[in-house]
């Protein structure tokens, strides 16, 4: 599998340095932007993606109440609520399983859900009456992972599996929280030791801490099905959080756009990480991939009228969602981004960055060496 994703990455490369040099077929910009609407409200994010290209978020609707929503063929379908006035979905698998939070007719209630066979169903918390959760992935056999309120206080990580809820524990303190789970039944998340918040990685029934780099704090937002981990970290000093990549038992930081802060919040199969970073003051999606965080705004068509402000979920087609602002329109506004060039290429375009910034350039300079010949 290494030497076939090795071999698509090389021929990709080569394929887009031809493209580039030549000016045919790739154009100005590399993704398409799709804006998913609204179910009728203001306020729309996109958190998760899978390979058949469904989308879950969070919008808006015109009774002023957020649910969650299933983007799927074109339309926006609501999710619906456990009776309450709100619901969230985080994650989806590639069965179309969407899991998230939602409220219930208990007044300041909320509890981990799982939409599936056309209906919303509550998985429960581990106890108390006040207890309440939240579900954040699923993997493709349905196993799905959250953090849940416990009758002693406290939120603890858990995973859901065969109709019951495992505590995960903790890294020796009072909270944990998992995001994400891959086909293996690996889990990330965070959990607080000696009064710091650490990123984890639970695997073969233990806890593992995953450090930082170099700072106090670290949280693990996704895991892929090569173990490889991405979240954020404090820096030395503590005073900025950057985007990591964990894999071989290091952390990678990962940078920013010029900024002091990045954060990463999903990785797919072919190793590609989307997130969050910072130029100056300005907020960006980005993408990560071949050694290079690239500025997803870069990468459109300038005249759509779209400001990406954070990329929340990637799938192996290389797809991305998120949100951002659209000219003209209020609030938010969940975005979905396609590669407009053929696949399997477009899975891997940034997979050799100092090639493919080398290509760039040298189209640039050739676009104003043409420009100067004509005055």
């Amino acid at each position: 599998m290494k030497r076939l994703i090795a071999v698509m990455r090389a021929t990709a490369a080569i394929v887009l340095l031809l493209s580039i040099i030549t000016g045919q077929a790739w154009g100005d910009f590399l993704y398409k932007v799709t804006d998913l609407g609204t179910l009728g409200g203001v306020g729309v994010d996109a958190h998760g993606i899978n390979n058949n290209g469904q989308v879950v978020g969070i919008s808006g609707t015109a009774a002023g109440e957020f649910h969650a929503f299933l983007y799927s063929g074109g339309s926006m379908q609501d999710l619906g609520t456990l009776g309450g006035p709100y619901s969230g979905a985080f994650g989806i698998n590639d069965n179309g399983h969407v899991v998230g939070d939602a409220a219930t007719t208990k007044p300041n209630s909320m509890y981990a859900a799982v939409y599936r066979d056309g209906s919303m169903h509550n998985l429960g918390t581990f106890g108390g009456a006040d207890s309440t959760s939240s579900a954040y992935g699923i993997n493709s056999s349905g196993q799905i992972v959250g953090s849940s309120g416990t009758a002693t206080g406290g939120g603890h990580a858990f995973l859901y599996s065969d109709g019951s809820m495992q505590d995960l524990g903790t890294l020796g303190g009072r909270s944990s929280h998992a995001y994400g789970v891959n086909d293996s039944g690996q889990v990330v998340g965070e959990s607080d030791t000696e009064g710091r918040n650490r990123a984890f990685l639970y695997s073969n029934g233990s806890m593992q801490d995953l450090g930082t780099l170099s700072g106090a704090h670290s949280i693990a937002r996704a895991i892929n099905n090569s173990g490889q981990v991405v979240g954020s970290s404090d820096t030395s000093g503590g005073a900025y959080s950057h985007a990591f990549l964990y894999e071989n038992g290091s952390m990678q930081d990962l940078g920013t756009l010029g900024g002091t802060t990045s954060h990463a919040n999903d990785i797919n199969n072919l190793g590609q990480v989307v997130g969050q970073a910072f130029s100056n003051v300005d907020s960006h999606a980005f993408l990560y991939s071949g050694g290079v965080m690239w500025n997803l705004q870069d990468m459109i068509d300038p005249t759509s009228g779209w400001t990406l402000v954070e990329a929340r979920g990637i799938n192996d087609n290389g797809w991305i969602v998120g949100f951002g602002m659209l000219d003209g329109q209020s609030g938010s506004r969940a975005f979905l981004l396609t590669p407009v060039v053929p696949e399997p290429s477009s899975l891997i375009i940034f997979a050799t960055g100092g090639i493919v910034s080398a290509g760039w350039s040298w189209r640039r300079r050739r676009k104003r060496e043409r420009r100067s010949s004509r005055l």
